[in-house]
């Protein structure tokens, strides 16, 4: 078998990508490269080849082929890589792992029990009622932070509001219980606990960028652990207080039924610690995965009039309150959500590592441990994958008798037993959520904004406040 050499050598000639905006070149040169290594994955690839030894001795891939080889040749139980930055932080505060941390056998049967009730399409269609009623607070928050603008349709900081509702969501689902995130007054830290996913992820690329020994000296590693730290006691607060329901019925010689959460406290097979573990890793995935999507999702609508023409007339057909079954008949807008995740997937870099043989990639071994990377936000813009990648086409989706894209091109929930737990809770909050805006509103850009650039937070959020006007479908005239 040849061996893979260092990026400094190319394996082979390049494949040709075309090159992105210009803004994206010029991002890379003056924003620091944990903020642009979405961008870096590209320019990568244009160098090196699709297949390289990069930093951190990590094998990179930036090929759909390659990635799929990978993926399909997965153990048991897959690794993700290092996930230590993570592990790190559970280990001093003596806390229990959850699905992100979680490694081997433990963690097989960790997603065993956490995947009943979330993952499987029918028990995500139980949530379609609580969901909804989240969906019409955030329809009502909307009416009220619009007028409360100058011009009546003005809605600012579009990202931290859909961060409110997505918190609202997923603590539906997993509490079983509203906490008020979408009242006009927000309820005490709830804020600070996303402040604190900001802060984490924010400060991540300060710490695992210097070596373990000097980590614990930098203002990053405290600024990190604080992040942490209110991620944690947020989470904590809720799960005790379901606890303390929990208890009190039971003294009560009351029957205990519920849905998520009652059925992980009741479960004899976990303990309280890895409870509290996998509920907090839930509540912060599920967070960042619905906001950041949907933010993207009406920035890209209201830059494509057109895109959101299309998508109007298909919601214009259905009830006001969706079912989660109707979505099933909704094509164009499940694709202008995939579409949304391949232009900017929530996280632009995956990994795998084989703990348990050697394995052959590409034509080249690999031994036991080597960790694989893949640069999904290179992939999901490659040109042979995706014609004009740069161009927010939800059509490339459909199933109307066109090509459609190789699977592997863009897999933004992952892939095989490893993917995500709360991958359909996730779908059908941005379904129900985007449907029904875009039904009773018409979204604009706020041209007093300059353009909108993604920069990489571990996530892929926007680089400056989103504003977006709403206006009233009913009421065309009204600017």
């Amino acid at each position: 078998m040849p061996i893979l050499p260092p990026a400094c050598q190319t394996l082979c000639v390049p494949l040709h990508t075309p090159p992105p905006p210009e803004w994206e070149r010029k991002s890379a040169t003056t924003m620091g490269e944990y903020q642009v290594s979405h961008v870096l994955g590209i320019h990568e690839k244009e160098l090196y080849g699709p297949i390289y030894v990069g930093g951190f001795k990590t094998v990179s891939l930036s090929s759909v082929k390659l990635m799929e080889e990978v993926l399909r040749k997965e153990e048991k139980f897959p690794s993700r890589g290092d996930m230590s930055l993570w592990t790190d932080y559970r280990n001093m505060r003596g806390l229990g792992y959850g699905p992100f941390t979680e490694e081997g056998k433990n963690w097989y049967n960790l997603r065993a029990l956490l995947n009943k009730r979330m993952l499987h399409p029918r028990d995500a269609v139980r949530y379609g009622p609580v969901i909804n009623e989240v969906v019409t607070d955030l329809i009502k928050r909307i009416c009220y932070l619009r007028q409360a603008s100058p011009c009546g349709t003005l809605v600012t900081d579009v990202s931290n509001n859909l961060y409110l509702f997505s918190l609202e969501g997923i603590s539906s689902v997993l509490f079983e219980k509203r906490i008020g995130c979408l009242e006009n007054a927000i309820p005490d830290g709830t804020q600070h606990f996303i402040d604190s996913i900001a802060q984490m992820f924010a400060n991540s690329a300060g710490v695992i960028l210097l070596p373990k020994w000097a980590q614990r000296f930098s203002p990053h590693w405290h600024r990190y652990i604080a992040g942490w730290d209110g991620i944690f006691k947020f989470a904590g607060q809720l799960i005790d207080k379901k606890v303390e329901e929990m208890e009190r019925r039971l003294g009560e010689q009351q029957e205990v039924e519920g849905e998520y959460l009652t059925y992980l406290l009741s479960n004899t097979q976990l303990s309280r610690k890895e409870v509290y573990g996998s509920v907090t890793e839930l509540l912060l995935a599920g967070v960042d995965t619905t906001s950041n999507t949907l933010m993207w999702a009406l920035h890209l609508l209201s830059k494509n009039p057109e895109a959101q023409e299309t998508l109007y007339k298909e919601v214009s057909d259905h009830t006001d309150i969706l079912s989660a079954e109707e979505v099933n008949s909704m094509p164009y807008l499940k694709a202008v959500i995939k579409e949304t995740l391949r232009m900017y997937p929530v996280v632009v870099m995956n990994a795998r590592r084989n703990i348990e043989k050697d394995v052959v990639i590409g034509g080249y071994h690999f031994p036991k441990n080597t960790v694989f990377g893949f640069s999904l936000y290179a992939m999901s813009h490659d040109e042979e994958t995706f014609p004009e990648p740069w161009r927010f086409e939800p059509g490339r989706w459909l199933r109307d008798g066109r090509e459609r894209p190789y699977p592997f091109g863009s897999i933004p929930f992952g892939f095989g037993v490893r993917g995500c737990v709360g991958r359909r809770i996730a779908e059908l909050e941005m379904h129900l959520s985007l449907a029904r805006m875009i039904k009773l509103f018409k979204v604009e850009p706020d041209p007093t904004l300059e353009e909108i650039k993604p920069v990489s937070r571990t996530v892929l959020v926007a680089d400056r406040q989103v504003n977006l006007h709403f206006l009233d479908r009913s009421n065309q005239s009204q600017r």
